[in-house]
């Protein structure tokens, strides 16, 4: 048996699962009019004593908003050279926030402090 953990798009739905996907209540999210989209988002935000949860449906768009709100163009970001953010991301970086990447050898999207201290500028 292979279990392939690359991600969650390679995850084939059970009966079960498409069953509960036929039956959902839906609406339009753009409007705030999906049911299921506003309970999810109100149940995380209880989860996590917030008062207010926004869904993603892609780890893409997380990283490209999280970017979008935590730096101003011109910025620079540094990432090991192995992160979804640049390897995978394409241009998204630069396209959408104006900002610019610096890459760190790392080991599996990690580095160290002291790999940190080498490319930060003074």
């Amino acid at each position: 048996m292979l279990i392939d953990l690359r991600s969650d798009t390679v995850t084939q739905p059970t009966p079960e699962m498409r069953m509960a996907i036929a039956q959902a209540q839906v609406g339009d999210d753009v409007y705030g009019e999906d049911p299921t989209v506003n309970a999810l988002e109100a149940y995380v935000a209880e989860l996590l004593g917030k008062e207010a949860a926004v869904f993603m449906p892609s780890g893409t768009m997380t990283n490209q908003i999280a970017l979008r709100v935590h730096t101003e163009p011109g910025d620079e970001v540094i990432l090991e050279s192995q992160a979804h953010i640049y390897y995978y991301e394409s241009g998204a970086p630069a396209a959408l926030s104006g900002v610019m990447c610096k890459l760190i050898s790392g080991n599996c999207g990690r580095f160290t402090a002291a790999d940190l201290q080498q490319v930060l500028r003074p």
